[in-house]
């Protein structure tokens, strides 16, 4: 029987795109090889991507705790990555001549499901 765990990050104040460039490069990979990857990419979605790993892997093991059964979370596989874009805050800065200018402030929802 397979085991699948997922985990959900909603409202990050991290743009989507910047999250799915870094998400492209976990996905189906195994936990482990994804953790390590996590910890030494520079971008900025990485740690927010390490911490919904962690809470994937931490289902995985709750769900495995209640049924007794004893597994190797390393050996998962990262089925899917599902970064959304969430609301959009509207700012607005001065620009030239009298102007303003909108500034959007984009947020992500993302979704991850791990199995073995």
């Amino acid at each position: 029987m397979a085991t699948v765990a997922s985990a959900r990050a909603r409202w990050l104040r991290v743009a989507p795109r910047k999250l799915r460039l870094v998400a492209d490069q976990i996905r189906g990979k195994k936990v482990a090889q994804a953790r390590d990857i996590l910890r030494f990419t520079v971008k900025g979605g990485a740690p927010v991507l390490g911490k919904v790993l962690a809470a994937a892997v931490a289902n995985a093991e709750s769900k495995a705790a209640e049924t007794r059964q004893r597994i190797d979370t390393d050996d998962f596989v990262v089925r899917s990555v599902q970064v959304d874009g969430g609301p959009t805050a509207r700012r607005f800065q001065a620009a030239p001549r009298g102007r303003a200018v909108r500034v959007r402030k984009r947020s992500s929802h993302v979704t991850m499901i791990i199995s073995d």
